[in-house]
């Protein structure tokens, strides 16, 4: 007989023994002698039988599938976030023989997710996103599921992978105050979003470590649309401000699309910073001051640490990946 093409039934049929018994020595559910048991198992390890996805799931109570969680209300301009980190996820997902299944979740519509853990298609998963009043959070701490947080989160129970969003706010603000720059406004998204809270102080952390800095700053939280930032760069402007820092690419973009059609020169009359780098600033004229991070491993290092933990293995509650502060020309002189 083929060991390769060895079957369960194949496997009943020469021990004499029924399909459900093979099936029940495999799963280690059911009742069975355990003479028979190890009889079976010493007959496959001798075979060199490898049992199907389904049946290896059986065997070891998983389904290999890693569940990965998506906002649904994602912006376009935030989708080549979300390809690159589950690129990253991907990638390591399939490198041990693992799937992913996408569940797209809302503030108030956690269904897919709900679904996917009632109907046990998931061994655990990864959240792409955190929030100050997060559901699908809760909800996986309540089912016991497994899962790693790509983010942030006060939540000591939950294993945490991130960017080191604040120190590298708070270096490239610093910078930018270091070269003089006394009028500078920060404009900010969705504070639900702990992203944007971590952003935010590490903008206040330059300020806190310059305590002789005697300049004038503002800041606009919960900005969503290009009229709002139309609104904030005119009242900039009359205020003279020096500049602008944006919290993410998309605002970055509203800001310099709002000048551009002011004819407002960068950074002649006007410096621009980003506090996300992306391919939407990629082709601007001139060059954005941004912070870059890399998103990939992002989503590598988290599907890594929560295998581990599927393993049974101890991991790091919380691990900050890196980053790297880009000066360009948009902000004069420093670049």
């Amino acid at each position: 007989m083929d060991d390769k093409n060895l079957t369960i039934g194949d496997i009943a049929q020469e021990l004499g023994v029924s399909k459900t018994t093979v099936s029940r020595a495999i799963s280690g559910k059911g009742r069975i002698g355990e003479q028979t048991r190890k009889k079976v198992l010493d007959y496959i390890e001798e075979h060199h039988y490898s049992p199907n996805v389904i049946a290896k799931g059986l065997a070891q109570n998983k389904t290999f599938n890693l569940g990965m969680v998506l906002p649904g209300d994602y912006n376009v301009v935030e989708l080549p976030f979300f390809q690159k980190c589950m690129l990253g996820v991907s990638r390591t997902a399939s490198a041990h023989g693992y799937d992913v299944l996408i569940s797209m979740v809302t503030a108030d519509n956690i269904s897919q997710l709900e679904r996917a853990v009632t109907n046990r298609k998931i061994d655990g998963a990864i959240l792409t996103r955190t929030l100050a009043d997060d559901a699908p959070m809760k909800y996986l701490i309540e089912s016991d599921v497994p899962f790693v947080a790509m983010g942030s989160t006060d939540d000591d129970r939950v294993v945490q992978v991130d960017n080191d969003h604040r120190s590298a706010c708070r270096e490239l603000t610093d910078k930018l105050l270091a070269h003089g720059i006394r009028n500078i406004a920060l404009i900010g998204s969705d504070e639900t979003h702990i992203v944007t809270s971590n952003r935010l102080r590490g903008f206040e952390d330059a300020f806190m470590q310059r305590k002789e800095w005697d300049g004038s700053r503002q800041t606009f939280l919960n900005v969503s649309d290009g009229g709002r930032v139309d609104e904030i760069v005119e009242r900039l402007l009359e205020k003279k401000t020096e500049c602008i820092v944006c919290m993410d690419d998309f605002l970055c973009g509203c800001v310099l699309n709002t000048l551009q059609q002011k004819q407002i020169a960068v950074p002649a009359q006007i410096q621009i910073a980003s506090f996300y780098d992306s391919t939407v600033l990629a082709n601007r004229i001139p060059s954005i001051t941004s912070i870059r991070f890399d998103v990939e491993e992002l989503g590598t290092k988290a599907c890594e640490t929560l295998l581990r933990m599927l393993d049974g293995e101890e991991v790091e509650r919380r691990t900050l990946l890196g980053y790297e502060v880009r000066m360009r020309k948009s902000t004069r002189e420093i670049g």
